[in-house]
């Protein structure tokens, strides 16, 4: 008998019919002598039409409200869910994340999981039950309801996995694994049978919609065997395929496999550029900068510095385009006077594109392979940054699908049996 969570995406949980094909693949594991958690998302658009109503209201709605409101869709869905599994013959029972309690910080919209009391779910599992635990959702200390972000229900079924070393974590969602870049762009993209933890966990850091950052952070940090796979399957196939479809987030190299040097193309359109023009060029300028965004509680990405001209320099970074506008109006407001800046100059339509893949350490002349790839396509690179596994380039929005079509290409990722 093995301890499996099961988390299912908002389209998985898209209609009651949809729901009972859960509840049924759900069943096949039961009966098959495993223990079950379960991790549901919101039915699709379901999140996205409560925020809505809440916005036809007040256009600076309290997070706080924000967060009661959305926390709703997930205990729809874990409650139809419950009753699904009962129709099927077996005991479940749905919690929300406070009934657990999953324990969070007070940080409204974007909370973190601080720890677990699992003894509540280990009870039930022993007496036999199904347990079904509303993804996205928390409680902080003071006892409010918190919400994770988008996208939270995967690092609830993780850290839920890791606080009870689960067996395994799979993530049923609308496409069948991880693949070496979007199929929509890029037809010939190939689905990938195992893809390293340092990979995924960079692919979702530069825009893979596949898994959220902070579920693979959480698998990374406490190990957990993460496998990404297809909810549309058929719910009746053979278990032991179904358990070795999709794609496992594996965390040994395989040394005796050739390692592609490229694995996946990742992208991300949500970006947006501010320059500060004109700052001075000493010590702790980009701290002066950068430490008046964060403190707005705004993520910074790609930073660069300009060379000093006249003890002046440039100073540019990236953002999340939801928080353009915002981190336009604090820097003329708290830190253009303050630094004598010339002007803060912005941009919110660029993008990120980025190549990742472990076996760039041993391979040189990758980033310039790409580079010759978009200048052939007359794309113009902006900014660039790298790491040991990853060149992400930053670049006009309007030719983010060509750069992806024609890196896809440069690198073989079309060919190589992924």
């Amino acid at each position: 008998m093995a301890l499996i969570v099961h988390k299912y995406g908002g389209t998985s949980m898209g209609s009651t019919e949809r729901i009972r094909n859960v509840a049924k693949r759900v069943a096949k594991w039961v009966r098959a002598g495993h223990q079950l958690v379960v991790v549901p998302s919101a039915m699709s658009g379901e999140t996205n039409r409560l925020l809505g109503l809440a916005k036809e209201l007040s256009g600076t709605p309290s997070a706080r409200e924000l967060d009661m409101i959305a926390a709703t869709g997930e205990q729809v869905s874990s409650g139809l869910l419950a009753i699904a599994l009962q129709a099927e013959g077996l005991e479940s029972v749905s919690y929300a994340g406070w009934q657990v309690p999953i324990k969070t910080d007070s940080s409204f919209t974007k909370a973190r999981i601080e720890s677990i009391d699992d003894v509540r779910v280990r009870a039930d599992l022993a007496a036999g039950k199904v347990v079904v635990i509303t993804g996205f959702q928390g409680v902080s200390p003071e006892g409010h309801i918190t919400t994770l972000g988008r996208g939270g229900s995967d690092t609830s079924a993780v850290a839920v996995a890791a606080a009870m070393k689960a067996d395994e974590c799979l993530i049923y969602t609308d496409v069948d694994g991880v693949y070496t870049t979007d199929p929509r762009v890029v037809p010939e993209a190939r689905r990938l049978n195992t893809v390293s933890f340092e990979e995924m966990l960079e692919m979702a850091s530069l825009g893979s919609k596949v898994l959220q950052i902070r579920s693979v952070e959480f698998a990374g940090k406490y190990r957990v065997p993460l496998r990404v796979l297809s909810s549309f399957t058929p719910w009746d196939i053979d278990l032991d395929e179904e358990a070795k479809s999709g794609t496992l987030i594996s965390f040994e190299e395989d040394e005796n496999m050739e390692q592609a040097v490229v694995s996946g193309i990742a992208f991300n359109r949500d970006e947006a550029k501010i320059t500060v023009v004109g700052v001075p060029d000493t010590p702790g300028i980009a701290y002066q900068i950068v430490g008046k965004v964060a403190d707005a509680n705004i993520d910074v990405d790609v930073i660069i510095q300009n060379v000093s001209h006249d003890g002046k320099t440039d100073f540019s970074f990236t953002v999340h385009r939801n928080d353009f506008q915002r981190t336009m109006d604090l820097l003329q407001k708290d830190v253009q006077p303050t630094l004598g800046a010339k002007e803060i100059v912005g941009d919110p339509k660029i993008c990120k594109v980025s190549i990742v893949g472990i076996g760039m350490r041993s391979h040189a002349g990758i980033a310039s392979t790409m580079f010759k790839t978009l200048s052939d396509e007359g794309i113009n690179i902006q900014m660039i940054t790298t790491s040991e596994i990853k060149t992400s380039v930053v670049i006009d929005e309007k030719y983010m699908e060509l750069a992806v079509r024609a890196l896809h290409k440069a690198f073989g990722l079309d060919e190589q049996k992924a």
